[in-house]
């Protein structure tokens, strides 16, 4: 709660200024040694997520393939699919 005996007194040893901020721009391009992985993670449930996943697989037909049979066993349809990659950043210009 403010003072009340202060109420409208100027403000003192306050820094005042203007500040500009640039941009930098990046670019990202995948790394070329590594390809990118897949997962998933069943996500049904109404109290609580199922929680079966598919580990970590390499092509993302594979990964279908792995929600496919486990909607067909379970009836779940619902997944948090995950793609991990690496990335190298080439660095553009202030603007």
């Amino acid at each position: 709660m403010p003072d009340s005996s202060n109420v409208g007194a100027p403000v003192r040893n306050s820094p005042r200024g203007r500040y500009r901020f640039r941009e930098y721009h990046v670019t990202t391009v995948p790394g070329p040694l590594a390809l990118p992985t897949f997962e998933a993670a069943c996500v049904t449930g109404e109290e609580h997520n199922c929680g079966a996943t598919s580990g970590t697989l390499n092509n993302p037909d594979e990964l279908t393939r792995w929600i496919a049979g486990h909607c067909a066993q379970s009836g779940h349809e619902l997944y948090e699919q995950t793609v991990r990659a690496l990335v190298r950043a080439e660095p553009g210009a202030w603007q």
